[in-house]
């Protein structure tokens, strides 16, 4: 067997890096296996994502019979702790402990309450079933209790997570690094729907019981071994006699970058921007294209392709110095080109138009992402990577959940207004309040393109250019 395994591993060293895009994200520093077993905590993140937002949300509706606006609320708990985000990651940042672990502890405890979250989640199953002489309230709220524990415990394993990637990385290495840790989200999402899909082929409560529960486990099996001997010791940086600033004072620190306000504020305008049609995409093929569901359903995968290309293309461009806020502009405007395919599909009545505008979200949006989660990272003074990526993942979160209630708020709306005849015999169809929505994201893109705008004109700062980024001292102390 280990000449087998050695004689595949030369095979895989004769492929370049070109075909394997991910792969030059390993340094000496960094080794490719190591960094790999970092980014399984990416997988327990996909793991949970999917099990709250699809495989839960239809089985509570549907199976359990809990109503529909009662799972929208626990579903949208997790977006309650998102704005803590900058929280933790400054507190990682800043963590004093005598054992010299700033991100660890923070990660562990991540991983905990995803732990407890799964745990508890079981016994509120079994109560909404009705196997139990429990009053069904108590099962509301152990769901609800699960959910937020749940929620709680991925935001912080994903901000402190990617906080310590950054930590062990090179700066020039950035990119492909954001790349990677991306990529390994969207296998953990795709492995995690087609496995919990044939898991539930013939659905049981026990079988969903079972399934969460093998959940837990796999994710405290996961971020076990992604941790392990990762974060070198150091505890002069953690000593308690150690001066370090209040949350006040890094905050303020943050603010007083140049254009700190407007950065935030083109990520927020533009994940807003991309995510409004995320539940919105399926019932539109459905609905308005008259597709059938098996097609429908490939549409997460062609949405997942795009994101996956544009993660790498980012990565590459962004590792060769190309400016950020340039190639994020570009993002805006390949979703602007997107949007409009997606509009004009209905009157054209075209399949094809509608998958190419479909995957050209998905680009898009992954491209946006990328490059704004990469110009946080590299505008990150001294001691302050946590910081900068919780605030990063506090405002795309809390704008991406914000943004997807809105969009199927409007779209019911607008909906029955046009099939009311309120606006009109010609507005009478079911495009129309799909429609609306793509039409506000695609007026949020130009409201986004003008926001970027002063950040691009910075280019050649050395807090903008990743070449120039591996001369400074933004990276944080090993």
């Amino acid at each position: 067997m280990s000449v087998v395994g050695d004689k595949i591993a030369r095979s895989w060293t004769l492929v370049g890096t070109r075909f394997l895009p991910f792969a030059d994200a390993a340094t000496p520093e960094l080794p490719l296996g190591r960094l790999l077993r970092l980014s399984l905590f990416q997988v327990s993140v996909g793991l949970a994502v999917v099990l709250l937002v699809g495989t839960l949300n239809r089985v509570m509706i549907v199976e359990l019979g809990v109503p529909a606006w009662l799972v929208a609320v626990m579903i949208s708990l997790p977006l309650v702790f998102a704005p803590f985000r900058a929280v933790v990651g400054f507190r990682s940042d800043t963590h004093k402990s005598v054992l010299g672990w700033r991100r660890v502890p923070y990660i562990w405890m991540g991983t905990l309450l995803q732990f407890g979250g799964l745990a508890i989640m079981p016994f509120a199953l079994i109560v909404l079933s009705g196997d139990s002489n429990g009053p069904p309230v108590f099962g509301h709220i152990g769901a609800a209790l699960a959910f937020l524990l749940m929620g709680a415990g991925l935001h912080t394993t994903q901000t402190v997570g990617l906080a310590l990637a950054t930590d062990l990385a090179p700066v020039e290495s950035h990119p492909r690094v954001v790349a990677l840790m991306w990529l390994m989200l969207l296998l953990g999402m795709i492995g995690g729907a087609l496995t919990y899909g044939a898991l539930l082929a013939h659905f049981t409560e026990i079988r969903l019981i079972q399934v969460v529960q093998g959940t837990a486990l796999a994710t405290m099996v996961l971020n076990v071994v992604a941790l392990w001997k990762q974060e070198p010791r150091n505890p002069a940086l953690t000593a308690r006699d150690r001066v370090q600033p209040t949350f006040q004072q890094a905050w303020q620190s943050f603010s007083d970058q140049p254009f700190a306000k407007r950065r935030l504020v083109a990520l927020g305008m533009g994940t807003v921007a991309f995510s409004m049609q995320d539940i919105l995409l399926e019932p539109y093929g459905g609905q308005v294209l008259h597709l059938p569901v098996g097609t429908t359903t490939t549409l997460s995968a062609l949405l997942a392709f795009g994101g996956l290309c544009g993660f790498g293309l980012a990565a590459r461009l962004l590792g060769r110095g190309t400016d950020a806020y340039r190639l994020a502009g570009f993002g805006a405007m390949g979703g602007l080109a997107a949007f409009s395919f997606v509009i004009f599909a209905a009157p054209l009545q075209s399949t094809a138009l509608f998958a190419i505008g479909t995957a050209s979200i998905g680009f898009s949006a992954g491209l946006f992402a990328h490059c704004t989660l990469t110009a946080a990272m590299a505008t990150a003074r001294h001691g302050q990577i946590g910081l900068a990526l919780g605030v990063w993942g506090a405002v795309q979160a809390s704008a991406a959940g914000m943004a997807v209630a809105a969009g199927g708020l409007i779209r019911d709306g607008v909906s029955a207004l046009a099939m009311n005849g309120v606006l009109g015999e010609a507005m009478a169809n079911q495009a129309t309040g799909y429609s609306v929505v793509y039409h506000i994201e695609i007026a949020l893109l130009f409201a986004t393109l003008i926001a970027i705008g002063p950040l691009v004109r910075r280019t050649g700062l050395p807090d903008f250019s990743i070449r120039q980024l591996s001369s400074h001292s933004l990276s944080l102390p090993r």
